[in-house]
């Protein structure tokens, strides 16, 4: 008989353990691109202490999140969306799920589902970290760990569930109201579209 396919609860930590061990690796050999990104990777290093559950959404005192500015072929826009439930500007990204082996995919997959667009590519290394209170839970944290992916010539985007709204913005004409710590992901962002062409998840 063939083999039966285990699906992952997403509330079982163990599901998370590839995962955790994935964000572990990445983030104890990352160069932090700031004085500020170098404190969250050390806060989010601690936080995983606690074991494949720090990956899980369940987890009360903060879990580990996957977001990517979106740039398009050119480098000249990044894609924002307007979140429904904060009701600011912010780059695309979310919570990791059992499925997701690694961050890279993670956030790969987040980009795809809220931008709707086919064939984007991503940097392998973080562009930044960072640290914020949300609602989940009735209160908890995100660690949230950024990456820089790029869209193909004549990308179409498609709203999600998401957002209220989908834009492509200048660097220098970002909208408002606008989240706290999407500006930092510009000039490392930028500085990876730059330093080497995208290259797609492994």
């Amino acid at each position: 008989m063939p083999d039966t396919p285990i699906t992952a609860h997403p509330t079982d930590p163990e599901a998370y353990a590839a995962l955790h061990a994935d964000a572990t690796a990445l983030l104890e050999d990352w160069q932090p691109t700031s004085p500020g990104a170098a404190t969250a990777r050390d806060r989010t290093l601690t936080l995983l202490d606690a074991g494949p559950i720090a990956m899980s959404r369940p987890h009360r005192p903060g879990h580990v999140t996957a977001s990517a500015l979106v740039l398009d072929a050119t480098g000249s826009r990044v894609l924002l969306c307007l979140h429904v439930k904060f009701g600011r500007w912010v780059q695309l990204g979310g919570h990791c799920e059992p499925t997701d082996q690694t961050l890279v995919a993670a956030a790969l997959r987040e980009a795809t589902e809220e931008s709707g667009i086919a064939d984007l590519r991503i940097d392998p290394v973080p562009i930044d970290v960072d640290v914020h209170e949300v609602p989940c839970q009735g209160g908890s944290r995100h660690y949230d760990v950024r990456f820089a992916v790029v869209a193909p010539p004549g990308a179409v985007e498609q709203v999600s569930d998401e957002a209220e709204q989908l834009g492509w913005f200048p660097p220098a004409q970002l909208p408002e109201p606008l989240a706290g710590g999407t500006v930092q992901l510009l000039a490392p962002g930028l500085a990876a579209l730059r330093r080497s062409p995208l290259r797609r998840a492994p």
